[in-house]
């Protein structure tokens, strides 16, 4: 196991640097720049001089060629420091730390309930199969899977928050959130999740409960499944204790795949919430070019990925005890 490990770590670093390498190239070839982009967008009595843009381009270092920043870029990132945001003046790691909680909320709230009922739905459906209430479900969760979040975000926004006015527009917190009390606030953050958090889980839920219903009657299929039900098992134990324990290999590896989305988010549904977390982050600095803040966000994914990607596989060994990682 240990060997796999840094075997696997080694892959990962150089992929790492492969990503972060082409990523980096494509982002510096984007027309303008950090200093073009927030000139355009000020006030033009206030644009800068050709003088004092090339003092800030060198101070940027924005006059090197990319393949040289890269490697600029590459150095800091191993003492650590992915640099200052260019548009906000801040550091990227104080910038990424600031807006992780509100992701945080979203995510892991939605990964929560996402397997808290697609669970119980993929096992209901599995027993249920053939029935008209099995049929029901399935179409149910085959139109939500085939529905785009962002679209439903746009639904949900005009229906409940517009016409009804259920629930805020947007947003994480109302304007006089400050004059609250404790449990105001608590309750004023969960109307503001409730959308952004519906729209992200609604999605994971159907394909999940398709997912466990599929591996679940694949497994019912296998002849100690036939055997149990022929010695006088209870359905429920065979269900339970048989055959769903058999179908968590995939289940965990699918999992620990999750574990890039805990952070990143999704750019467009924070961005039509205004949801202050990472993938709007994301978003603002790509518009923006700010470069430092970009490529930090896509190291961390990158890490998160692979590091999901290890986690699924040692997860995998210790699911099937069969299974040998050399």
């Amino acid at each position: 196991m240990l060997s796999y490990i840094i075997r696997r770590v080694f892959i990962g670093l150089v992929t790492l640097l492969l990503i972060t390498f082409v990523v980096y190239g494509l982002v510096r070839n984007m027309p303008g720049t950090p200093l073009t982009i927030a000139t355009a967008e000020s006030d033009p009595s206030k644009n800068l001089s050709n003088e004092d843009l090339k003092r800030l381009t060198k101070i940027y270092g924005l006059d090197k060629p990319w393949t040289e920043a890269y490697f600029v870029w590459i150095g800091n990132v191993a003492k650590l420091d992915l640099g200052r945001s260019i548009s906000r003046k801040q550091p990227v790691t104080k910038l990424i730390r600031e807006r992780m909680p509100a992701t945080l909320m979203l995510s892991v709230t939605s990964v929560i309930l996402t397997y808290l009922l697609s669970i119980p739905l993929g096992l209901r459906a599995t027993v249920r199969s053939g029935t008209l209430e099995e049929r029901s479900i399935s179409t149910v969760l085959y139109m939500l899977y085939s529905l785009p979040a962002f679209v439903a975000a746009l639904f949900l926004q005009i229906l409940i928050a517009v016409k009804l006015g259920w629930l805020p527009l947007m947003g994480i917190v109302s304007d006089n959130y400050e004059g609250m009390n404790a449990l105001a606030k608590t309750w004023d953050i969960c109307k503001h999740a409730f959308m952004p958090v519906l729209c992200f889980t609604y999605g994971g839920l159907a394909y999940d409960s398709r997912f466990i219903k599929a591996n679940m009657e694949e497994v019912i299929r296998q002849d100690y499944i036939r055997t149990a039900k022929a010695k006088g098992v209870h359905p429920t134990n065979i269900v339970l204790h048989h055959a769903f324990r058999n179908t968590l290999i995939p289940l965990v590896t699918m999992l620990g795949l999750t574990l890039p989305g805990l952070l990143g988010g999704a750019i467009l549904l924070e961005q039509i919430f205004q949801w202050p977390g990472m993938g709007r982050l994301f978003f603002e600095a790509l518009s923006g070019r700010d470069y430092p803040t970009v490529m930090g966000l896509v190291l961390m994914f990158s890490v998160l990925t692979l590091l999901g990607q290890l986690l699924a596989d040692v997860l995998y060994a210790f699911v099937d005890p069969r299974v040998s990682l050399s």
